[in-house]
């Protein structure tokens, strides 16, 4: 029977500093917008940690959600002081976190989880490993979270304007989007990108599957470097392959084509197609196409009926993969396609380089959400592999 770990309240002299560098963190912003990051630091410890010491030395514990959202109040007003309404609400948010930060430690609550017999420089690490983790997080995240709020800019600007970080709602408008909906040249881009990127998928997922069906017998000769060669366009740099392409098609005739694009797009989502089918075949119980053949069925219904729709989800995965891979490349269109074949991420290089059309974040923001879709997909396809294959529970 599995012993648990029982919250013991924290001295004043272990949670003041702890909330105290708390506090120094959060100056760091604070006082960086202010003009003085020393002094944003310097107060942000003095502050937090004289606040964790009345709530945990001085209050009752039974007031923690007054104190929670008393600091949620406070920390609101110094912000509303300090930076308006978008002060006010960052300063909720701290509050509400350093509140919940502040008993969270107090009273020990986060020895809960953990083995008993873990010492302090293990728990350390443990939350320490986390922090870190979500701070790289936000550090990947944070420049599409600014990206999409400037979608709704109502002026022609690639920055927040005072109306919108006031939250005036004449801030804020759909023109970019009604832009993109409207102009004749970004409905093209997106109408070549629509169909170059379907059929580049097709190619992959098929020449992607049978590859990895094939590299996964062990009979196969050379199959290591079968593989290290089809996966390479993952491997080497961009820039290279596209050159290479460039030169490679100039000279059979498919540079500046249509199904030239098809095929260039089609080479760099093959190696996503090979590897998530080859992780799907891990699992794979070959007897099962062994029996099919006992009982009659030829290598074509042996896949369609048997093979196919246990490898179904890693091949859907892989091809989700190859349409984001297509939809979003750039660096090959410009080297492999003409303008007749101008995508939507080609149009927004131009749109970068030329005009600065703020139509750009609108359609980074459109982007960005048909990827958090198929990677969510990509997801739920790859929760249901490892289910049918009994690899987790549920």
């Amino acid at each position: 029977m599995a012993v648990e770990t029982q919250p013991i309240k924290k001295p004043a002299s272990f949670i003041a500093p702890v909330m105290g560098a708390f506090g120094a963190f959060a100056g760091v912003f604070v006082g960086a917008a202010n003009g003085s990051v020393l002094t944003g630091i310097i107060v942000g410890f003095v502050v937090l940690a004289a606040i964790a010491y009345v709530a945990m030395e001085v209050l009752d514990p039974k007031m923690e959600n007054s104190v929670k959202w008393g600091l949620v109040v406070l920390l609101a007003v110094a912000g509303y002081l300090l930076g308006g309404l978008p002060g006010a609400v960052v300063g909720a948010i701290f509050g509400y976190i350093f509140g919940v930060l502040i008993y969270w430690i107090g009273m020990g609550r986060y020895r809960v989880p953990l083995p008993p017999y873990l010492t302090s420089g293990q728990v350390l690490w443990h939350y320490s490993f986390r922090t870190l983790c979500g701070a790289i997080f936000v550090f990947l995240i944070t420049p599409i979270l600014v990206v999409m709020p400037l979608s709704f800019n109502a002026e022609n600007f690639f920055t927040f304007t005072p109306e919108m970080l006031r939250f005036d709602p004449a801030g804020y408008s759909l023109k970019h989007y009604r832009d993109f909906f409207t102009s004749s040249e970004w409905q093209q881009a997106l109408r070549n990108s629509l169909i170059i990127a379907p059929f580049a998928t097709f190619l992959s997922v098929s020449f992607g599957t049978l590859a990895a069906i094939g590299l996964s017998s062990e009979h196969v000769p050379f199959r290591r470097a079968i593989m290290a060669i089809l996966i390479s366009p993952m491997i080497v740099p961009l820039i290279i392959s596209a050159a290479g392409m460039y030169f490679f098609y100039s000279r059979i005739g498919l540079q500046g084509t249509l199904f030239g694009v098809v095929l260039a797009h089609a080479a760099l989502g093959i190696p996503f197609v090979i590897i998530t089918v080859t992780a799907t075949l891990v699992g794979f119980d070959r007897s099962l196409t062994r029996a099919a053949a006992n009982m009659g069925a030829n290598p074509v219904t042996t896949f369609f009926r048997v093979q196919m729709p246990l490898i179904l989800p890693g091949v859907i995965s892989g091809g989700l993969f190859a349409f984001i891979t297509s939809f979003d490349e750039v660096v090959v269109v410009l080297f492999v396609g003409s303008a007749k074949q101008q995508t939507l991420p080609w149009q927004m290089f131009t749109g970068l380089r030329e005009q600065i059309s703020p139509t750009i974040l609108a359609v980074a923001t459109i982007l960005v959400a048909i990827s958090i879709l198929l990677l969510t997909t990509v997801e739920i396809l790859r929760r249901r592999s490892e289910r049918m294959r009994g690899m987790s529970p549920g």
